[in-house]
């Protein structure tokens, strides 16, 4: 077996599927904290190395190789604070994320569910539109300007008009613009039920969605774990 204490470069690799250069590699990244070398020059790896090498590629499905790479290299410069200034503001994010993905879903479930007597016709010019919706037209014009709202124009009056699509666009917007998102946080929304065709196929989108947020939830945790080992082994 080979000593913990006196690991080589492909000692590393293999556990991991990795090339010996790679390895390599990582150390000179600072992933991995400097390695002794012995008297013909070759790098001499430890156990703490090997437990480096797990934590780093742990921490990627979660927080992705360049923050991962970050919080490796603080912690090997004894900077600790910054690591977990990096993993805070990852878990702060997919807190944002979630809280997104609930908006859309009660925006989603508000418009799947209209009341007969609240059918819209083909069309709907920007007074009574906005009307609808409790805002200003002007309101809508910037949405327009912000490429969130896309309506044509009325062929007889040359007017805006805002077809069942552009409704469904305004309406999400206003619901997301109500939970304090952004216009350049809805655009990639509303282009996600554009390529879906539509709020019902956007189910599975969402489905997806929601196991994305989970699988990344989980990855964190996993990184942490390992993480933490990395830490009360130095």
């Amino acid at each position: 077996m080979q000593n913990p204490q006196h690991l080589r470069p492909v000692d590393l690799a293999r556990e991991h599927g990795l090339s010996t250069q790679a390895v390599r590699n990582y150390e000179d990244a600072g992933v991995l904290p400097t390695a002794e070398r012995s008297a013909a020059g070759y790098r001499t790896y430890t156990a703490l190395h090997a437990q480096a090498l797990r934590s780093f590629l742990a921490l990627i499905p979660g927080h992705g190789h360049q923050a991962s790479t970050s919080i490796m290299r603080a912690v090997n410069a004894g900077n600790l604070d910054e690591a977990l200034s990096i993993i805070d503001d990852a878990h702060a994010r997919l807190l944002e994320d979630r809280g997104t993905l609930r908006a859309v879903e009660r925006a989603l479930a508000e418009l799947a569910s209209p009341s007969p007597r609240h059918a819209e016709p083909s069309g709907m010019f920007i007074g009574p539109l906005a009307h609808k919706l409790g805002i200003e037209p002007a309101t809508l014009r910037k949405w327009e300007r912000a490429g969130l709202i896309r309506p044509i124009r009325d062929r007889q009056t040359g007017y805006r008009l805002y077809t069942a699509s552009a409704v469904r666009d305004a309406q999400v917007t206003r619901q997301l613009r109500r939970g304090g998102y952004l216009l350049e946080q809805i655009e990639p929304i509303l282009s996600e039920i554009r390529t879906a065709g539509g709020i019902e196929p956007l189910r599975g989108v969402l489905t997806d969605w929601h196991n994305g947020l989970s699988q990344r939830g989980r990855a964190m945790l996993t990184g942490a774990a390992e993480l933490n080992t990395y830490l009360c082994g130095r």
